[in-house]
């Protein structure tokens, strides 16, 4: 099973691999109940050519050695006193990954409130967010594969985004990669960070029918 998931995420570029990952599910499972989300914002980060990296010009070290593992593997790190997620792409040995950074809650809401008391979409919509929502306060699930454990992302897309638009990452402001367009999202969705409400689909939240 997690050699079928670690086949989603290799075999073509990291930016394409971003981009499908919108309107997919990321689903945590706990002793509590189930807390899933639908996908609606990521980036791309390419390895040892990208000044924004962990891994750029080859640094390894125990902090980042997840982006070395096998596709699929999570890479679960501390930026600002937050929790991130990310997943490695490309073959083991390749720095590559994807940074999730915004869910549109699916299932286990009232869960997630119980972690972070926020309105919607403020619950999910940046990656601290997320993880603050999910309970995932720990690196205990860093370097192990997707779905080998309770964290996992659904092979297939459940909910397909009518547009998806790229834009520079977020807080990249350093290097000559700050402005390159990596950062994927659902057009029209509230969850996604800092996007402003006149612009949000509050009919169909950026998804199609």
């Amino acid at each position: 099973m997690t050699e079928e998931i670690g086949a989603f995420y290799t075999g073509r570029p990291t930016e394409q691999i971003a981009q499908e990952l919108l309107g997919h599910e990321l689903v945590y499972t706990t002793p509590a109940g189930t807390m899933s989300g639908w996908i609606v914002e990521t980036e791309a980060y390419l390895g040892q050519q990208d000044t924004a990296a962990h891994a750029f010009n080859g640094r390894h070290t125990a902090a980042n050695a997840a982006l070395y593992d096998a596709p699929g593997t999570i890479y679960i790190y501390v930026l600002r006193g937050f929790y991130m997620f990310d997943v490695a792409t490309q073959a083991a040995g390749t720095p590559q990954g994807i940074l999730i950074r915004g869910i549109e809650p699916h299932q286990g809401l009232d869960l997630m409130r119980q972690h972070r008391d926020k309105p919607d979409p403020e619950i999910t919509n940046g990656p601290g967010k997320l993880m603050a929502a999910l309970g995932i306060q720990s690196k205990a699930l860093n370097r192990t594969m997707l779905g080998a454990k309770n964290l996992t992302i659904t092979p297939t897309m459940t909910r397909r985004p009518k547009q998806v638009a790229a834009t520079a990452r977020v807080g990249v402001s350093d290097g000559s990669w700050h402005d390159r367009p990596l950062r994927y999202l659902v057009a029209g969705n509230p969850y996604v960070s800092a996007s402003r409400k006149r612009d949000w689909d509050r009919e169909h939240h950026g998804w199609q029918a």
